[in-house]
């Protein structure tokens, strides 16, 4: 009886070994493993082929899932046939039925016990183990399984094959086993190991807003039609010169009668190269170069590609009619990004700040899922502004020092800009609750 359930274990222990090189090996980080490669670990170095290649690693997989199956019908057979047998006089000693009914039963007994153990101790646990410590179990596990590889070779090439074919049949493609990620499952890795302490809170915000850039557009970025600093191409040379030495922006749009009708981009180094050579003489045509222009519903991440491509460094914003609406600008995105980026001409954007009596005063182009962090998350996250949220939640423009009820909080709007909030002082639910209005 000892020899049986020391043959069931081991038998177990092998099923263990195949789940644990499964998951280790479709786990662990190839990053990693390569760094111990370059540092000399061996068994880094056989490995990390195998996970490279699609080609190997479905192998790999493949004679894991062979292995798991085997070692789990041998514990299923072997404990039937040597335990059922010693269960079966027992229970004709506990209970009044027939010799045939006895062998039933304790067959059943043996299958479902040894069912679970094998789904517990064969399954779940090194399952569990391999997902935690997935480079540990997978340099663990290379060696065997390179031997399991050559056994289980002739067995691995017709299951692949007969699947290969089905998927075909299917018409589902052959993809392979690859380390994908959901944007919200990579999400959730970037907040686990800001809290295990392996990423610092700035690198955390710094690489959620790299994964949310898609989600923000041409206008929710852009510097509106009502505040572009624009110069009338009618405008003399010599006020030009005045106007781009006393100017905080290097490019400045050039219109013909109205900001519909922009005719290019005007570079305050032309105009000074232009005064060093010619003087004040010439025209301001002569010195325009061409801007493009690009969808309001254009996402950001699309744009940082738009401007690497064209080699623009601005363009401009139009909706759907065509009508120019704004200016985007590669800072304008790359703050998105990276956080506000300010020099000693352009003064920084307004940020948060908490006031004395608890509220806290936002600007109009902040984003939600920074708002919300101020407002302890009253707000719900998303790609919007606050000021486009505000406006969602009412019907007309509001006036300086009006308040609002904006999703449950209170909200004053401090300054408008034409007919969005620029900048509102908001009060935290913790605030309304002690009172303060």
């Amino acid at each position: 009886m000892l020899a049986a359930a020391g043959v069931i274990l081991l038998l177990v222990l092998v099923q263990a070994f195949y789940v644990a090189a499964e998951f280790g090996a479709v786990s662990v980080r190839r990053s990693r493993l390569r760094r111990l490669a370059e540092d000399g670990n061996r068994l880094a170095a056989r490995i990390l082929p195998i996970v490279e290649d699609s080609r190997l690693l479905n192998r790999y997989v493949a004679a894991s899932q062979v292995g798991i199956t085997l070692s789990s019908l041998l514990v299923g057979a072997y404990g039937q046939a040597v335990l059922a047998p010693a269960v079966a006089p027992v229970l004709l000693r506990w209970a009044t039925v027939d010799p045939s009914t006895a062998r039933s039963i304790s067959e059943v007994a043996v299958l479902v016990l040894l069912t679970s153990c094998a789904a517990i101790l064969g399954e779940l646990v090194p399952k569990s183990v391999a997902l935690q410590y997935p480079t540990h179990v997978a340099l663990f596990a290379v060696l065997p399984m390179r031997w399991s590889l050559t056994i289980y070779a002739w067995l691995i090439a017709v299951l692949n094959g007969s699947t290969v074919a089905l998927l075909g049949l299917l018409g589902v493609p052959n993809t392979g086993h690859r380390h994908v990620h959901s944007p919200e499952e990579i999400d959730l890795l970037i907040a686990e190991s800001r809290d295990g302490g392996l990423l610092e809170p700035e690198e955390q915000v710094r690489l959620h807003r790299a994964l949310r850039l898609g989600l923000r557009t041409a206008r929710q970025l852009m510097v509106r039609r009502s505040r572009l600093a624009a110069i009338d191409a009618a405008t003399p040379f010599a006020d030009v010169l005045r106007i781009a030495a006393s100017s905080p922006y290097s490019r400045l749009p050039v219109f013909r009668g109205t900001l519909d009708d922009i005719i290019g981009i005007l570079d305050t180094k032309d105009v000074v190269m232009h005064f060093v050579h010619d003087g004040p003489a010439g025209t301001l045509s002569a010195l325009l170069r061409p801007i493009v222009r690009v969808p309001d519903t254009m996402a950001a991440d699309r744009l940082l590609a738009f401007f690497r491509e064209r080699r623009r460094h601005q363009a401009l914003v139009v909706d759907g009619s065509g009508a120019v609406v704004g200016l985007i600008t590669l800072e304008d995105v790359l703050s998105e990004l990276l956080g506000s980026v300010s020099d000693e001409l352009k003064p920084s954007r307004l940020l948060p700040i908490r006031l004395g009596d608890g509220r806290v005063r936002l600007p109009g182009a902040l984003g939600l899922d920074q708002a919300r962090v101020w407002l302890e998350g009253a707000w719900p996250a998303g790609p919007e502004t606050v000021a486009t949220f505000i406006e969602q939640h009412t019907d007309h423009v509001p006036e300086p020092g009006e308040h609002l009820a904006v999703a449950g909080v209170d909200v004053e709007a401090e300054s408008i800009d034409g007919t969005h909030v620029a900048v509102a002082i908001v009060t935290p639910p913790s605030q309304q609750a002690g009172g303060i209005a």
